[in-house]
């Protein structure tokens, strides 16, 4: 092993030396918070970003019509700075391939992309309220990490509870295919109903019916057509609060999985930690 590589030198010049700790340094700043720069940078990052999804809402209403220059010019003000802001993340990230595919970074592309599209496709620039996701990283500013473990036990309870639902709700399509066209037979082409002109229209009926939407934009008239809404409303109701149940089975089944130990903190007395736990919840003392 050579010198350079056993001491943590270069053997590069002084200008790609110098280079690389300016990167170090930007990387921090833009990819950290642990310093007054970095949090100082991620603080108004944040202000950009909401001020920028205002600009893009309030755009939309007509009282603010006389100023639209104003808040087009405003939008690319902003998708100039966020541009800037990705180039050097890609810059200065040491995983570029990691960063471009992560989350962020496709959430960090998404919120600058639309501005690009509209000088082809014009009215995607709404598409950028994407960009309040970016404020996700509030939580990082914060030093509200903590509660992303919460975060991901209902992620994980929903994952687990997909192929449930997702069975439960091809069996609650299925019931609508059928009854809807039952009600096209009955109330269509027996009675005329206009309403139901079609399969498509008596479907759209069903499924505005067991969700318990209700427009009214489709009645029936005939005794047979209200029993059978009669029916499809009675069993809205039980409908709605399944896939909840299993979402709840689930996350009761997740913390069930969560083994606590009683090893007690030495500075604040708390007992009941996680069995992998190496530091206290309460007050961040080492077990």
């Amino acid at each position: 092993m050579s010198e350079s590589e056993t001491s943590g030198r270069s053997d590069a010049p002084n200008g790609e030396n110098r280079e690389t700790t300016f990167r170090q340094r930007v990387w921090r700043i833009v990819f950290l918070s642990d310093t007054p720069a970095g949090r100082a940078f991620d603080v108004a990052l944040l202000w950009l970003i909401a001020i920028s999804v205002m600009v893009v809402i309030f755009e939309t209403a007509p009282e603010f019509k006389p100023y639209r220059d104003v808040f087009v010019a405003a939008e690319w003000i902003f998708t100039v700075l966020f541009t800037i802001e990705y180039i050097v993340r890609i810059w200065v990230v040491r995983n570029r391939r990691a960063y471009l595919f992560s989350f962020y970074g496709i959430i960090d592309l998404i919120s600058i992309l639309p501005s690009y599209l509209t000088l082809l496709l014009p009215g995607l620039q709404h598409v950028l309220v994407v960009r309040i996701l970016r404020m996700l990283r509030v939580f990082r500013i914060l030093k509200m990490t903590r509660h992303l473990g919460e975060a991901n036990l209902i992620i994980n309870a929903m994952r687990h509870s997909l192929p449930k639902i997702t069975v439960f709700l091809f069996i609650v399509f299925a019931v609508t295919v059928i009854l809807g066209t039952a009600m096209y037979e009955i109330e269509g082409v027996v009675a005329g109903n206009e309403g139901f002109s079609s399969v498509p229209e008596s479907i759209y009926w069903a499924i505005t019916t067991i969700a318990t939407v209700g427009y009214g934009d489709i009645v029936p008239i005939t005794p047979a057509g209200k029993t059978i809404a009669t029916i499809i409303m009675l069993t809205g109701y039980g409908i709605i609060a399944v896939p909840t149940g299993i979402v709840t089975a689930e996350l009761n089944l997740s913390l069930a999985h969560i083994r606590l130990d009683d090893r007690r903190c030495g500075e604040c007395g708390h007992v009941g930690h996680d069995s992998k736990a190496r530091y206290c919840k309460m007050c961040g003392r080492a077990l």
